[in-house]
């Protein structure tokens, strides 16, 4: 377990990932598809709002992450540029404007099998959002704060688990994201069997871990540790917008 008090070491990041990536490195190129198959919905959602029907954002979004991992053009990624986030949306938005015809023409992928993307999932999310006048920008922004969100959650949920704090956990996973049980706490101790102290202080717990999670999830996106507070800034106003 990372020492809440420990500075962030940028040995394993995101970025560290694009770099070896585009060598030969085989286990890299592996951890880059995973990467891909985390991050995809906000590109997707970027190309639905831009006014792509659900076949073209389909198809923009599988070409340009097959394109970024098997013909290698991560080899012009420069870290220096800063923030994960905005290297795949500047990627994605060049992609669609000077090389998504061509590769609708290819067979995409040179053999390789695609990459396993819930589509329909993401398109019936998609549908959820409010039709008014944001962005694709602000759109994409959101999406990514999301996935962001919940990788950080879905880790805390995997220590709770093995600690065999399952049902704790999912009880008072709400108290991370700022709200309240209906009847206080003390309904949380009731329905637990515990008290009402025992549970303020795994809220407490809980509340002081997700931040960790949260910062070292963040932390793999940026370059450098100066910019993981602007960067959780920005991700806390992306969910709000």
């Amino acid at each position: 377990m990372t020492d809440a008090g420990a500075p962030r070491r940028f040995e394993t990041t995101h970025w560290s990932i694009v770099r070896a990536a585009g060598g030969d490195d085989s286990k890299a190129r592996t951890a880059l598809s995973s990467l891909c198959e985390t991050y995809w919905w906000p590109l997707y959602w970027f190309a639905r709002r831009r006014g792509a029907s659900v076949e073209d954002a389909q198809d923009l979004t599988q070409g340009f992450l097959t394109r970024l991992i098997d013909k290698q053009e991560i080899r012009n990624a420069d870290q220096e540029r800063g923030r994960f986030r905005t290297f795949l949306l500047t990627a994605f938005t060049h992609y669609n404007l000077n090389e998504a015809q061509r590769d609708r023409t290819e067979k995409r992928g040179g053999g390789q099998a695609a990459l396993s993307l819930e589509f329909e999932t993401a398109e019936g999310r998609y549908q959820l959002e409010p039709k008014d006048a944001r962005t694709p920008e602000s759109i994409y922004n959101r999406r990514w704060a999301i996935t962001v969100l919940d990788g950080a959650l879905q880790q805390l949920r995997r220590e709770e688990t093995a600690a065999g704090r399952f049902v704790e956990f999912e009880l008072i996973k709400p108290a991370l994201l700022g709200h309240s049980p209906t009847g206080g706490y003390e309904a949380w101790a009731h329905t637990l069997g515990s008290s009402e102290g025992a549970i303020k202080v795994a809220v407490h717990r809980l509340r002081k871990r997700f931040q960790r999670v949260l910062r070292d999830a963040v932390s793999d996106t940026v370059s450098s540790e100066s910019e993981v507070e602007d960067e959780l800034k920005f991700l806390m106003d992306a969910l709000r917008r």
